[in-house]
């Protein structure tokens, strides 16, 4: 099958790519060596292959790359970060344990970071609602939820000092 040139924003970065026009999003970027989207269901149930398309929380298996032309996808690779540091969600992760296998953490964390955009100050009822699309056999879920909370409490404090700063 002939590939296709395909054009987008990877991470902050304008790449392009040849991809086959059955290829999907999560194959294409593990290809390309983004290897934190992790292939797991293939079938949209489990949500290890999360990115964040246009601000949109996607599961790249369910997504064909050429859908993404034009747009911008970020993955943990290109979550933005202070030199040396984790992102704040990513912190907030491991210091409330919420990671053990490390598996399903990927996607857990583009989801939270979409969420978190759209919903800075979120109701645990939200945080559930907005992970249900995620699934992690190691850690249980109330874990990953308290991490959800810190990293929006660490976010706002993020956000106040930014503010306070100018």
């Amino acid at each position: 099958m002939p590939k296709r040139a395909l054009s987008f924003v990877l991470n902050g970065e304008r790449v392009e790519w040849e991809v086959e026009a059955s290829d999907t999003l999560l194959r294409a970027l593990r290809e390309n060596g983004l290897t934190s989207v992790k292939r797991g269901c293939e079938e949209g149930e489990c949500g290890a292959c999360t990115v964040v398309i246009d601000d949109e929380a996607q599961k790249s298996c369910l997504v064909l790359a050429l859908e993404v032309e034009g747009k911008s996808v970020l993955t943990t690779e290109g979550l933005p970060a202070a030199p040396g540091k984790l992102h704040p969600i990513q912190q907030a992760f491991v210091d409330e344990g919420a990671v053990q296998c490390g598996f399903c953490t990927p996607g857990f964390i583009m989801t939270t970071y979409a969420f978190l955009k759209a919903h800075p100050n979120p109701t645990d009822e939200e945080i559930r609602h907005a992970l249900s699309g995620n699934l992690c056999r190691c850690t249980g879920y109330l874990s990953i939820i308290k991490a959800v909370k810190a990293a929006a409490a660490a976010l706002s404090n993020q956000a106040g000092a930014a503010e306070g700063g100018r």
